[in-house]
């Protein structure tokens, strides 16, 4: 592999890691930052002389260590951060021969949840410092404009960098306060590399695995808060049916429509453990309601159904503490089944057109339903919007295929 190649590889898989690394110990997010970006400037320039290094990861940390050290030094600031700073020096040197490099990245989310940042943009922050996941991304996840996201990411880290926000850790009795960002963090992530988990050369592909790992390393932080097992078990049900999404041919098939033969069965079950540990802990949450609504799909397996009533009445219980644009959705799409196309088209209709204009399941489900009513030119219509809202391929070539039928 091409040393250039090398570099965007580390960057693409460790970004987080270093941030994380550092931050949690330095306490100034935007200096790590800037260090972070001097240390794979000067791998671009170092590593095509001497070679990529054995542990490309220590050696940028290293790297960004020093720079950070160099401009405390040259400004006489975070002078208390500097005994930590020359401690983990000492650590990174022993990083060249041992196998493994801290994991900070879970510490990090939480100290994203710090009281002085505005609660809207906690869970941003922690995909796109955290996570490396870009603006115009983490937009579309939250439905805005990227300059929007763009404009308020850079505000929070002025707001740190300005008001001198230090990074503490929280203290055991304010985690579960602080837990709802860090979830919707770790969800988000899964979304979006699930997403673009068929398209072969994304660099997010492995954010659904990273997701995962993170929910795992959250349960055995919290293990009193059901709605970590509720998030756990709403990803592996997803993960589980990751390769029944295509066919053979790289066809896209919905979820109803799935063989449940390709469906993983093994995390099928793990999903359903997790989800009974989180009945048994106590207290109701959306994402206990949503893995729920996957258990029902999962069900399928065993009897060879789908229990549409019952998800449409677990869609009712998560709109009720949760009302979404993507539980409304689904709800007028359980409806539909349960109780008639009439009352499902109603529900659907009844979302503020404002909030759907680039909602892309909306418009899909729309184009289903009409076309299921024989509203032709209004099936033809949503399909349209849906398949130019669509970034998978497959998704496209499917609803495209759906609205040449009409």
């Amino acid at each position: 592999m091409k040393t250039h190649q090398v570099i965007e590889e580390t960057a693409r898989e460790a970004y987080g890691r270093l941030l994380s690394y550092l931050a949690v110990n330095w306490r100034d997010l935007q200096a790590v930052e800037d260090a972070i970006g001097d240390a794979f400037l000067a791998a671009l320039e170092t590593w095509p002389k001497v070679g990529v290094p054995d542990k490309p990861e220590a050696w940028l940390v290293t790297a960004a260590r020093r720079r950070l050290i160099d401009r405390a030094r040259r400004t006489r600031i975070s002078e208390s951060a500097m005994p930590a700073l020359l401690a983990m020096s000492e650590g990174t040197q022993g990083l060249n021969s041992n196998a493994a490099f801290p994991d900070e990245r879970l510490r990090m989310m939480f100290l994203c949840t710090h009281p002085a940042i505005d609660p809207v943009m906690r869970t941003p922050l922690m995909l796109q410092t955290v996570l490396g996941i870009d603006a115009a991304r983490i937009a579309s996840a939250f439905i805005i404009k990227p300059s929007t996201m763009s404009q308020r990411l850079t505000r929070v880290k002025a707001k740190i960098r300005a008001e001198r926000i230090t990074f503490e850790m929280p203290a055991a009795e304010e985690l579960p306060d602080r837990l709802d960002s860090v979830l919707e963090a770790i969800y988000a992530a899964y979304g979006s590399g699930w997403d673009e988990a068929a398209i072969a050369d994304s660099p997010r592909r492995k954010l659904a695995e990273e997701a995962i790992y993170l929910g795992r390393l959250l349960l055995r932080f919290v293990p009193s808060e059901p709605e970590v097992y509720g998030l756990l078990a709403l990803m592996l049900h997803c993960e589980a049916r990751r390769e029944a999404r295509h066919d053979d041919e790289g066809n896209y098939i919905p979820l109803s429509e799935q063989p449940c033969t390709r469906w993983e069965q093994s995390l099928i079950m793990e999903a359903e453990r997790y989800l009974h540990a989180a009945s048994q802990a106590g207290g109701i949450g959306r994402f206990q309601l949503m893995a729920a609504i996957q258990s029902v799909h999962a069900q399928r397996l065993w009897t060879g159904r789908i229990e549409w009533e019952a998800i449409a009445q677990l869609y009712e219980g998560l709109i009720r503490i949760h009302p979404a644009l993507g539980a409304l959705v689904g709800r007028a799409a359980a409806v539909a089944e349960a109780y008639g196309l009439e009352r499902g088209i109603a529900l659907l209709e009844a979302i503020p057109s404002a909030e759907v204009v680039n909602y892309q399941p909306y418009w899909a489900l729309a184009g289903h339903l009409y076309k299921r009513m024989h509203r032709t030119e209004d099936a033809r219509s949503a399909y349209s919007r849906a398949i130019g809202l669509s970034t998978d391929i497959s998704v496209r070539h499917f609803l495209s295929s759906q609205a040449s039928g009409i």
